[in-house]
């Protein structure tokens, strides 16, 4: 039997499963999640094992399925019978989120996706991503593997290039659980764009949250609070 991804868990109440950006490793969520979990049973995804000894070993490229099938393993594993999971994932974790909704959408209350840089749908993807990946290979980057390894050579040479290449689903089964969120301070700029665009394209509802790219980082207080609104009132929607 597959073992679930690594994992954290902290607080208590209905589960709420985030998926980190860059290459998943959930470094300076701490603030975030200690105020969630005044709220919910905060359940954190580590998708490549990063924050769990795996920094340094070879990683293959990803795909968003490896993220969203590693959630999907973790949601089995500590969500109680009958039960269904608030999900947040911001950039790439925020591709893996919209992956595992169209996949797996049976046990999932409500997603919230915020600023995923998938932009190969928009008119002019292939120019966007063109300009998100244009020196990935330059000499500057860090790197990947070895004792000098950093999760954000990892992102670049093992998850950005196949995440923005990922295109989503012409229509989803549930499009009522999803939210599409870009931060405030974002407006006018490609992902903002990007999430109007997908939650038009998807059906689901669009929102501004605190900050920008980094609203979780930089605002967590704030986003925090406005993400327990996003689903209260989600749930009452659905009620």
């Amino acid at each position: 039997m597959t073992e679930p991804a690594h994992h954290d868990v902290t607080g208590t109440g209905p589960v709420l499963l985030i998926v980190p950006g860059g290459a998943g490793h959930p470094m300076g969520l701490e603030p975030l999640t200690a105020h969630l979990a005044r709220h919910f049973t905060v359940v954190t995804c580590d998708p490549l094992g990063l924050a769990h000894g795996r920094l340094g070993l070879p990683v293959p490229d990803q795909r968003p399925a490896d993220w969203s099938e590693g959630a999907q393993r973790v949601l089995r594993a500590v969500l109680p019978p009958g039960e269904r999971a608030h999900v947040l994932g911001t950039s790439s974790g925020g591709i893996a989120v919209l992956d595992l909704l169209a996949r797996h959408p049976q046990r999932l209350a409500h997603v919230v996706a915020h600023e995923p840089p998938c932009v190969t749908p928009l008119p002019d993807g292939a120019r966007r991503r063109d300009e998100l990946v244009a020196g990935l290979d330059g000499p500057e980057r860090p790197p990947a593997e070895g004792e000098s390894a950093t999760p954000m050579g990892v992102f670049l040479a093992r998850v950005l290039r196949p995440f923005t290449a990922w295109t989503p689903p012409a229509a989803l089964a549930h499009p009522d659980r999803l939210t599409v969120a870009a931060g405030s301070a974002s407006r006018g700029g490609l992902l903002h764009e990007t999430a109007m665009f997908l939650a038009g394209r998807l059906g689901g509802a669009f929102a501004e949250f605190p900050g920008g790219h980094l609203g979780t980082l930089d605002h967590p207080v704030e986003f925090a609070e406005a993400l327990t609104e996003t689903f209260r009132g989600s749930s009452q929607t659905s009620a």
